[in-house]
């Protein structure tokens, strides 16, 4: 006979123990995100900088991300851009916050970004594309002629 027999058992009624909440702050790194994105959109207001946060980067844990992109909501404006892959910008429902998907060719995931500014800078034109557009332009309007005005 083993002496675990001899041993008093008391059998206490408590309170069950809540199962863990998996999102214990409200859906982990989604909230400080949204509180970045306030903060951004103020200095765009008030200085006119622009912020790009790095949602590939971010330690978001389950339904974070879906989470996010349901607070911040769907806008009006969409715009595709195909350079080394494929690239979607959408508007949130938000003016001034961009989400903008950068895919590969094979349409994996490179980057994602929320961008706080009043145009995704994805679609403001080079400098130096602007310095050769009064050229094309001009190459279009004169095909006949070999030398195209000069540019004031």
């Amino acid at each position: 006979m083993s002496l675990l027999d001899q041993i008093p058992v008391v059998v206490e009624s408590g309170s069950v123990v809540p199962e863990a909440d998996p999102h214990p702050q409200g859906y982990g790194n989604a909230e400080p995100v949204l509180h970045e994105v306030r903060h951004a959109l103020a200095r765009l207001i008030s200085t006119g900088e622009t912020t790009k946060i790095d949602l590939k980067a971010m330690p978001f844990g389950p339904g974070d991300l879906e989470h996010l992109l349901s607070v911040l909501g769907t806008g009006e404006v969409q715009a595709s851009i195909d350079a080394l892959g494929p690239t979607r910008v959408q508007e949130t429902a938000i003016p001034g916050v961009w989400l903008v998907d950068y895919l590969n060719s094979e349409a994996h995931r490179l980057a994602l970004h929320l961008e706080i500014a009043t145009v995704p800078e994805i679609l403001c034109p080079q400098p130096q594309d602007l310095n050769d557009a009064i050229a094309a332009l001009d190459a279009r309007l004169n095909p006949d002629q070999s030398d195209p005005p000069l540019a004031s």
